[in-house]
């Protein structure tokens, strides 16, 4: 087998100057360097790099970032270095902490009939915006659909998230996660939540497979593990990541009970229960009872409709009816009534946190 090695070319104007800031300041090893009487090229690697920086190069100075677990104890806490090549230094971590924005709320509608376009994002899966302004980076919804079945090109990935659902709109579609045993086949109507971290992939779709998606928050990493190998080994249902349980809600056999919202009934996914009460998710149909003016508390409030429809009516606004693929957003504290729904009806609710008060007019 051939060896292959990779080098990024950096310029210099006196390589005597940059050997000890590259050796001694960021801790790197000199490998080569030449001609003996008057270096002008040095070749050096560590920290996952090998850098070649040469006299009179033509490239730009550029910028190096070193990620590690300890930034301040390195380069004596600069997290900002200028090398004598004038290439820039950032000291980063390695694991930033998560940082969710506060949710910039707003009351929004997001139609299926607008025809938004559908971007061919990771996998080649095709993703629509359920949240345009995704209330300041807070959350992003996000409609996905795999036109068509069969194998999907994933690896096996992680997210660093907050919290994250996949609920299965429409088809159906293979998956396999760390720590839950055998791949399993996600069928319309069930969802599943991703803890932080958790490693997983997807294997295989049905023709037309849609699920909804929703994420906080909205800005998050996604990372590939090229060491892991799914499935791990057996089941371990009880282990927590970052708090979290891992979901696997089957609609078969749920839990009818009323619904926060007169007229309506709910069944309830068990996920506030295994988050902490991070989020909540129910999945919302016509009951007894007509449907009343209300209020909530949430920070978050998500709705989108699967099936049937109704009218969305709010203070101040025009009454907005709404269909399959719809979707919506209720800012806390902000009067709304879920008028005129169909006997068909259902609805998506993803509520963050998975505890709130609602408050009838």
């Amino acid at each position: 087998m051939r060896e292959i090695q990779g080098e990024i070319r950096l310029p210099t104007q006196e390589l005597r100057d940059d050997i000890p800031f590259y050796t001694k300041t960021l801790g790197l090893r000199l490998d080569m360097i030449f001609p003996a009487d008057d270096p002008s090229v040095a070749v050096f690697s560590g920290h996952g790099l090998r850098l070649r920086i040469e006299k009179g190069a033509a490239e730009p100075a550029g910028t190096l970032r070193l990620c590690m677990d300890d930034p301040d104890s390195f380069a004596n806490g600069a997290r900002v270095l200028t090398a004598p090549n004038g290439t820039r230094i950032e000291i980063a971590d390695l694991h930033p902490p998560l940082i969710t924005p506060q949710p910039n709320h707003s009351f929004v509608v997001r139609r299926l009939a607008d025809q938004a376009p559908w971007i061919v994002g990771r996998a080649g899966m095709h993703y629509r915006d359920l949240i345009p302004d995704r209330l300041g980076g807070s959350i992003i919804a996000s409609h996905i659909r795999i036109p068509d079945g069969g194998p999907v090109p994933d690896m096996v990935h992680y997210h660093t998230v907050g919290f994250q659902l996949i609920f299965c709109y429409r088809g159906w579609v293979d998956l396999v996660y760390e720590d839950q045993g055998e791949p399993f086949r996600l069928h319309a109507g069930n969802c599943v939540i991703q803890p932080p971290q958790i490693r997983h992939r997807v294997l295989y779709a049905s023709d037309n497979i849609e699920v909804i998606e929703v994420g906080v928050p909205a800005e998050h990493v996604t990372t590939i593990d090229h060491v892991m190998t799914l499935p791990n080994g057996p089941a371990n249902p009880d282990r927590t990541f970052d708090g979290q349980r891992f979901v696997h809600h089957r609609a078969e056999g749920a839990t009818w009970t009323p619904f926060r919202l007169p007229g309506y009934t709910a069944r309830d996914t068990g996920i506030a229960t295994n988050t902490g009460n991070v989020a909540g998710v129910s999945v919302v149909r016509r009951g007894q009872g007509d449907p009343v003016w209300a209020t909530h508390d949430a920070g978050i409030l998500f709705t989108f409709v699967m099936e049937g429809g109704l009218t969305l009516e709010g203070e101040g606004r025009d009454p907005c009816r709404l269909a399959p693929g719809d979707a919506f957003v209720i800012p806390p504290g902000h009067v709304t009534r879920y008028a005129d729904p169909t006997d068909d009806v259902e609805l998506l609710e993803v509520a963050l946190p998975g505890a709130f008060g609602t408050d009838l007019a």
